[in-house]
């Protein structure tokens, strides 16, 4: 049995034990000073870091493309590398025993994959995979998984600080639980829609019927239909393999509840994303 070290460390005889998670707390976790728009590696959570976490993973890191369909990670396989994109947009999707798949979780430049593996698996049950990509192409920065964990077990901070995105994905997952119980199909197309408009930069953003089926859990006729209804309210414009949002507060309002409590949570716990106003990084008529 592989032992843990880090914050994951169990307390044996005759070792030092490491101190409580919680005690680690980088300065740039607290720090109200970010500017998204001027991130120096694409990503939010890198730029989030402190200086010497940002190099201990930089050491280990190279850049490489990413397209639409690419599998960053496959179910119940073990995690090769870790992704942290700069562009487009991942999905992590539950496929059931009849193929049927289902998106429990989304994530891009604010993100980053393998978080299976800062819980001390070495696997997960779900895929992970680039499910939106814009005509400019997207980059994400890889690292190895054995060189990922060396960076964990170098830097108990780095390793505490990117615990903090796991609970913004674990609140995430529970807002889709809730929206996908409680809400009409309207207010989870709208939902979506925000969370990707937030990671893209871009008030066009190109779907495709069939991934916001995908996406949202429903039919692909039910998602026709829904995108009618918001066309009606003003708040988007639906164009053949791509939609495009003309009314972000109108929109929020649409989402209800189901939007904003896990990007609020980013922004306590990481650096400014999400919410009222628009997400994050350059827009289309910057």
């Amino acid at each position: 049995m592989t032992m843990l070290s880090g914050p994951f460390a169990h307390h044996h005889p005759g070792r030092e034990r490491l101190k409580d998670v919680s005690s680690f707390r980088p300065r740039t976790m607290e720090a109200a000073v970010f500017d998204p728009r001027n991130v120096r590696d694409g990503n939010i959570l890198l730029d989030a870091l402190s200086s010497g976490d940002r190099q201990v993973l930089a050491r280990r890191w190279g850049k490489v493309a990413i397209d639409r369909g690419e599998i960053l990670s496959r179910p119940d396989r073990p995690i090769e590398h870790v992704y942290f994109p700069t562009g487009g947009i991942a999905s992590v999707v539950s496929i059931s025993a009849d193929g049927a798949r289902t998106e429990v979780g989304i994530f891009g430049r604010e993100g980053m994959s393998g978080s299976a593996l800062l819980l001390g698996a070495d696997r997960s049950p779900h895929e992970t995979l680039i499910q939106v990509v814009q005509d400019e192409g997207a980059e994400a920065l890889r690292i190895d998984a054995d060189a990922f964990r060396d960076a964990l077990r170098a830097s108990p901070t780095l390793w505490a600080a990117l615990l903090r995105y796991v609970q913004v994905m674990l609140v995430q997952v529970s807002q889709t639980a809730v929206a996908n119980a409680r809400h009409q199909i309207e207010a989870r197309l709208a939902r979506w829609l925000l969370m990707c408009h937030d990671r893209v930069g871009s008030d066009e953003i190109l779907l495709t019927h069939e991934l916001m089926a995908v996406m949202i859990g429903a039919q692909r006729s039910g998602v026709t239909v829904a995108l009618h209804v918001l066309e009606g309210t003003g708040t988007i414009r639906s164009k053949r393999g791509r939609v495009i949002v003309l009314d972000r507060e109108r929109l929020e309002e649409l989402a209800g509840d189901g939007y904003g409590i896990a990007e609020a949570e980013y922004r306590r716990l990481i650096a400014p994303f999400g919410g009222q106003g628009g997400g994050t990084g350059p827009r289309a008529d910057d």
